[in-house]
């Protein structure tokens, strides 16, 4: 059984909207602000309030700036996320400064990969619609520090769902006009639309802009499917609070959170896509660089082994586990960071444990577990390393030690081997 993530963009998406919906659901502001690491200091905080958006009950999260004087001379620039919570000051930055930044954040290493090739396509799409160099593109609306915190935060989020597999509903992108750096744009702006690419689209009642280029951007690269709500039992809902008030619809993004109900002879069985080739030219450097490319374009597994090739030559079996409809994304990556000049691929059946993550108190601190199941029946519960490093750390003991509290503390809190519920850590 897989654990699913359904966007519901009825209302549209946009980065603050993702964040607060997936909040609302259980995650922690404060394990949040940890990821965000320095980008979070200085002037700048982020917080969440809760707030009625057409009756709903919806999370508001909103970067504040309090020493906004640096990046106010921009103000001209209305940026299309405005309307979504993200006050009007503008750092014109360029994909270097982005990366430079994403870098202070405390993102795992895959984390920034993907939060950089998140930036890298808004780049590329701008540089498209612009016609100029990608090394020339000054990002505008989603080159604020708010849009930065917006990416780093949800790819940290994305993260903490531990989600198997993401749909989202077709996008409801609003309507009428909307200003920009480059004067005004109908709705969905040109760099919405290149983002979203084939995902569908329409346009309901309201003559706003709903989907902005960071809510595009979001959708396009987590989503692995678009339609209707899948067969699910849902165990969390959240709901991201825009920042209008829309009086005949919530002004919100609904995200459901929870387990896939396939029905079938083996439910917990999924098709994913195998993809192999054998590299016996290449700087073995490079390896590193092409895994976290590959764990950044949405693998889902990449590993190495050494072979003996034609001519008696060592090499090396790349072999990448990706969702098929990732399949052609990972290609791109492999031919353009390795040496191969082919490669194979085949579907097979993965069959997985249920996941769940449930959090723990012990006497050092909270220490998460990933607590793997079968019909109910609890096969392994893990302590999250990095979480025992940080307290190991700050504690000046062994990891070791630190592991063995932990899995002591679970079993106390849980002690017959049967699934325990879900906690929102």
């Amino acid at each position: 059984m897989a654990r699913v993530l359904y966007l519901d963009c009825f209302s549209g998406i946009s980065g603050d909207m993702t964040l607060g919906a997936l909040i609302d659901a259980g995650l922690p502001l404060a394990d949040l602000t940890r990821a965000l690491g320095s980008l979070a200091l200085g002037g700048v905080h982020v917080h969440a309030q809760k707030v009625l958006r057409g009756g709903v009950s919806a999370t508001k999260f909103t970067v504040h700036d309090d020493d906004r004087a640096h990046e106010h001379h921009h103000h001209h620039d209305e940026p299309h996320d405005h309307q979504h919570g993200h006050a009007p000051h503008q750092a014109h930055r360029s994909l270097l400064d982005i990366f430079t930044l994403i870098d202070r954040s405390a993102l795992s290493a895959p984390g920034r990969e993907r939060a950089k090739a998140m930036f890298q396509r808004l780049g590329e799409a701008e540089a498209a619609i612009h016609q100029m160099p990608v090394d020339k593109v000054h990002l505008h609306e989603v080159g604020s520090l708010d849009s930065i915190i917006d990416i780093v935060g949800v790819v940290f989020a994305m993260e903490w769902t531990a989600a198997d597999r993401i749909v989202c509903s077709p996008l409801n992108v609003g309507g009428g006009t909307v200003q920009s750096a480059h004067g005004l744009f109908p709705v969905p702006a040109p760099a919405t639309v290149k983002l979203l690419a084939n995902a569908p689209v329409y346009s309901g009642g309201v003559q706003k802009e709903l989907v902005t280029p960071t809510g595009a951007l979001i959708a396009s690269t987590y989503a692995s499917s678009f339609g209707p709500l899948p067969a699910m039992s849902i165990e969390s809902v959240g709901y991201g609070a825009g920042e209008r008030d829309n009086p005949t619809t919530p002004n919100v993004l609904r995200v459901l959170i929870g387990q896939s109900a396939e029905t079938g002879v083996r439910p917990r069985s999924e098709r994913v896509t195998v993809v192999e080739c054998e590299i016996d030219d290449m700087n073995p450097q490079i390896f590193g660089v092409a895994m976290e490319q590959l764990y950044a374009a949405g693998a889902l597994e990449v590993f190495y082994v050494p072979v003996q090739m034609k001519k008696n030559r060592p090499g090396t079996l790349m072999t990448v586990i990706v969702p098929p409809a990732r399949l052609g994304a990972i290609a791109d990556v492999i031919f353009r960071e390795t040496t191969t000049i082919g490669l194979r691929h085949y579907d097979v059946d993965r069959e997985c444990l249920q996941r769940d993550i449930v959090a723990v108190d012990t006497p050092l601190g909270r220490v998460r577990f990933k607590v793997a199941s079968r019909d109910g029946r609890v096969m392994n519960a893990t302590p999250e390393f990095d979480d025992c490093a940080r307290l190991a750390a700050e504690h000046n003991q062994p990891v070791k030690e630190v592991q063995r509290i932990a899995v002591q503390a679970y079993g106390v809190q849980y002690p017959a081997a049967v699934r325990p519920a879900v906690t929102q850590s």
